[in-house]
């Protein structure tokens, strides 16, 4: 039975989270059709101008995305601090990209006097879109129901366009965040749409490849934190250099079945993350077989489920896969 997403969601644990969502109707809405002839690749666009719009409106940061021919994976992170230093007026300025709102609050936000007997349905109105903006359910609604309405209106049909709920799990330390996001970045290469990262459109690894050639990082994506200390707690955990080259070379194993020594850099990282490299190719190649649930050691896991009043480790045995 499916659990209430506040039953998945734990800040106390972590703000990283892997969201995937599945096409219904046929196997591809987003790519060639076999049956019509037609080619959907257009509507891969239309789902990522959507995710970096979202991104810059809501209080959740996005770590990497793919987006394929009929699924699409998305790595959140929940920046809980942004959504409470904002004021109450850039609240509802945020709110009002997506949301026509009401005469209230759009009286607030352009300077207006409120009455007194309004003074609490506003507040209590802003502490709703606040929560809203940096919760994961409402990111995910504001992605997926437009794409739908755009492609049902495209195909001239009603219905369900997207499989049910996404599905979500929390990432619970960083090497499931590391193995996740390159499971993530690599799933053209293992679906055989492309041979290398950079050719892999709609992902997030082009975009920081592309960005990397110029010496920047993507200001739509979280970034990386360099080999420095990370005093920044909201930028990824690791160097950018090091893990697009063990993104490529991860890539070009699977793509070309060339099972050679890591780089340096590339081992490093992974010793650092207390993977063993042989183990590296089943996790990167079989992640979402292997964890069902939350992604983390059995540490990690007891105190995320603690802290959700779990009674019971669910997926306790996939903590086994990170730990060899």
């Amino acid at each position: 039975m499916p659990r209430p997403r506040r039953t998945q969601i734990s800040i106390e644990d972590t703000p990283y989270y892997h969201c995937c969502s599945r096409v219904v109707r046929r196997a591809y809405l987003c790519g060639d059709d076999s049956f019509s002839g037609k080619n959907y690749d257009h509507r891969r666009g239309w789902v990522e101008s959507l995710l970096m719009k979202l991104e810059a409106i809501f209080a959740i940061d996005v770590a990497a995305f793919a987006v394929m021919s009929n699924h699409l994976h998305v790595i959140l992170r929940i920046d809980i601090d942004t959504a409470n230093n904002w004021t109450d007026s850039e609240v509802l300025q945020q709110w009002h990209q997506l949301f026509k709102g009401d005469d209230l609050t759009h009286r607030f936000v352009k300077g207006e006097l409120v009455a007194p007997a309004e003074i609490s349905i506003l507040k209590h109105t802003i502490a709703t879109y606040r929560s809203r903006l940096c919760d994961i359910s409402w990111f995910m609604r504001c992605l997926n129901e437009p794409i739908a309405r755009q492609a049902n209106q495209e195909d001239n049909c009603t219905g369900r366009f997207w499989e049910g709920r996404f599905k979500s799990q929390a990432l619970l330390d960083e090497t499931a965040l590391l193995t996740c996001m390159a499971y993530v970045d690599l799933n053209p290469i293992r679906a055989k749409m492309t041979d290398t990262p950079e050719q892999s459109d709609h992902t997030s690894i082009q975009l920081r490849i592309r960005a990397a050639i110029k010496g920047e990082q993507p200001k739509s994506l979280l970034p990386f934190s360099g080999n420095e200390v990370n005093t920044n707690n909201k930028n990824l955990p690791f160097s950018l250099k090091d893990y697009l080259t063990l993104v490529a070379e991860t890539g070009r194993i699977i793509s070309h079945g060339k099972r050679g020594l890591m780089s340096e850099e590339s081992s490093q990282l992974l010793t650092k993350m207390h993977i063993p490299s042989d183990n590296w190719l089943k996790l990167t190649t079989e992640f979402g077989r292997l964890f069902r649930g939350p992604v983390g050691t059995l540490e990690e896991l007891t105190c995320y489920c603690e802290h959700l009043g779990k009674r019971r480790r669910h997926f306790s045995w996939c903590c086994q896969h990170l730990a060899s």
